[in-house]
């Protein structure tokens, strides 16, 4: 890993990867897209979270910055992540900067100044000020010397009205091809289905780009969903008995549903921090700030979705999820915060009828056109049968992006196959009856009212609409209502039966009524399981020290000696992150200093060639790292 003559720096990628990075080999297909790109062509990037995106434009910005060619316009729509990303090339010794509106005006004209003298080899920026009549002047001064050499836009998904996470002001990007026809771009994003993809390509104009399209397993996640109960209670169990200590995400759909399961969390003793748009804005960045940066606390985000997008911590061991999300790119999204180290890592949801319900409304309800509604319901649909489901989860998540895999025998299904039952005639039975209420009453009725006369509750409403003299009265005693509840679940996933969210979410049926009540569609469901209380839990919990975080799945092989080596190196590691303003991680990966600690260097030579040290840190860190292990040799 010697250097070259800093007159005359490789424009070799691999070179790049291992002088700069510290990375011995490219991963997957990143070696493809890094010549591609530095070659100056156009690109479509698919790759999982975790699987090494940044990479696919950082590289070739500065290959492409070596040989002549300028600076590269990085388009993120993270204000608040740009100062770490950035933060993170300074450490590896690249020359980047962002512009934003946390800079002041002295501080933004600097950044300008450098800008327009091609100084910069990566800046950030977000999509807003990428369109500006300023930024186009800089960006023109720069494309008339032929200094302009990429523009990455990364979370691309953004531009799509049918991607999960669409914004209005990506769609203003079109301006950079329209205007500098000849400077290559790269599209980024983790999380597209085929007509979010062909909406990516339309939009950006992107026809001609090469598209490289990742698996989108990711095998170290293991995925669990759970019928809901009490999900908070249930919550508390899967933390304690399985994630002590541990960093996670707990996302929830409103505001209030955020702060009410964030506080129960810190009442059983658990590090939990809230996070919503409705939150002061300095306090919700001091929040991220601690989930990003106290390594030892093991904090717990509990969220609605305006947290995640772009989090780089690498050791957020699950992501639960207390209410379903809008559709699989949703999930797969959410969840792909998890495990981004590659150890192993949990997807948790909490899935029950009213999450149907809901999800169904809010699209019913929307102000959307009826094409598009048509489309979320597809995609609703499709997270309906992967909950449900009764085979292995992962082959129905990746079936869904369009990929073949077999049964994964890492997720709940695999590792415990359900107990199924035969709901059809529990299903008959129930459609049997909310026709007959509709034909007697002329109106509908919820859920709960249905499956009382299904099972020949008698109750003040059943008597006052006179419903005990229908013929279906008490002809599903034998089943529980958790039994009718999952059968109701699986009809409306399967459109064999809708909610009518204008009419007090009342049951309705529909044309795919007709074949189960004709017994020609089976429906098979999982054994209901009930939960056990986490009550013990909480109280022995109490009784320990909170906060205290697990030993790293890093350092798990290591001796006692190497053991020792790596908690005093991640000591180190937070005092230098700290006095740099800058997440832990960034400075070294766990699974660098677990490297290290295995290792027990003696000298600079003993540093090189362990993944995650480039030159620059080599230089920057190599002297001290040899103090610190030199105190446990």
């Amino acid at each position: 890993m010697s250097a070259l003559p800093s007159t005359q720096p490789s424009t070799d990628p691999l070179q790049i990867l291992q002088e700069v990075f510290g990375y011995a080999e490219f991963r997957g297909p990143q070696a493809d897209i890094v010549d591609h790109t530095v070659d100056g062509g156009d690109a479509l990037v698919l790759m999982p979270t975790g699987g090494g995106k940044s990479l696919c434009y950082q590289l070739p910005a500065i290959a492409r910055q070596r040989a002549g060619h300028g600076v590269t316009v990085v388009v993120s729509p993270l204000i608040a992540l740009m100062h770490d990303q950035v933060g993170a090339l300074h450490e590896a010794g690249v020359n980047a900067a962002f512009l934003n509106s946390t800079l002041d005006w002295a501080q933004t004209q600097d950044v300008e100044r450098r800008l327009a003298r091609a100084e910069i080899t990566l800046l950030y920026a977000a999509p807003e000020r990428v369109t500006t009549p300023r930024f186009l002047e800089l960006m023109d001064g720069l494309a008339s010397r032929g200094k302009l050499a990429l523009f990455a836009i990364d979370e691309a998904h953004c531009v799509s009205q049918w991607g999960h996470d669409f914004r209005p002001e990506y769609r203003a990007l079109t301006v950079l091809h329209e205007r500098y026809a000849g400077v290559p771009r790269i599209a980024l994003t983790a999380t597209a289905d085929a007509l979010t993809r062909a909406d990516i390509v339309e939009r950006l104009q992107l026809e001609e780009a090469r598209q490289f399209v990742s698996s989108f397993d990711r095998p170290n996640i293991r995925y669990t969903i759970v019928e809901k109960k009490d999900a908070t209670t249930q919550l508390l169990r899967f933390i304690e008995r399985e994630h002590e200590g541990e960093a996670g995400v707990v996302y929830c759909q409103s505001r209030k549903r955020v702060e009410e399961v964030a506080q129960a969390l810190v009442d059983a003793g658990i590090n939990a921090l809230p996070y919503h748009a409705g939150l002061d804005a300095a306090l919700r960045q001091k929040h991220q700030d601690r989930f990003l940066r106290d390594e030892e606390a093991g904090i717990v985000m509990v969220a609605t979705i305006a947290f995640g997008m772009g989090i780089d911590k690498p050791d957020v061991r699950f992501v639960a999820h207390l209410d379903m999300p809008k559709n699989i790119e949703g999930y797969y999204q959410e969840t792909g915060r998890a495990g981004r180290d590659g150890l192993p890592a949990q997807a948790w949801m909490a899935y029950g009828l009213q999450d149907v319900v809901n999800q169904r409304r809010m699209i019913d309800e929307s102000p959307a056109g009826e094409e598009f509604k048509q489309v979320m319901r597809g995609k609703l649909d499709a997270l309906l049968a992967l909950a449900e489901a009764i085979d292995c989860r992962r082959v129905r998540l990746l079936g869904y992006f369009g990929e073949h895999s077999t049964p994964c025998g890492n997720c709940d299904n695999c590792l415990s196959p359900p107990q199924v039952w035969d709901g059809t005639d529990a299903a008959r039975k129930l459609l049997s009856t909310i026709y007959r209420v509709q034909q007697q009453s002329g109106i509908s009725f919820g859920a709960g009212h249905i499956m009382d006369i299904l099972r020949g509750k008698s109750t003040e409403k059943t008597k006052q609409h006179g419903h005990e003299r229908i013929s279906t009265f008490g002809i599903g005693a034998e089943f529980s209502e958790a039994q009718l509840r999952g059968v109701l679940r699986q009809l409306i996933a399967t459109g064999a039966l809708s909610v009518d969210a204008q009419a007090f979410n009342t049951l309705q049926l529909t044309e795919g009524s007709r074949a189960v009540l004709k017994g020609e569609a089976a429906v098979l469901l999982r054994e209901s399981v009930s939960q056990p209380s986490a009550r013990g839990a909480r109280k022995e919990r109490r009784g320990s020290s909170g906060g205290s975080s697990k030993p790293s799945a890093a350092a798990a092989t290591l001796d006692a000696a190497g053991q020792a080596r790596y908690e005093a190196l991640k000591a180190w590691r937070s005092e230098v992150a700290r006095e740099h303003n800058l997440p832990a991680y960034v400075i070294f990966h766990d699974a660098t200093l677990a490297a290290i600690a295995e290792r027990a260097p003696a000298t600079l030579a003993d540093l090189q060639g362990i993944s995650g040290i480039g030159e620059k840190k080599l230089q920057a860190y190599g002297s001290e790292v040899l103090r610190v292990c030199g105190t446990y040799a």
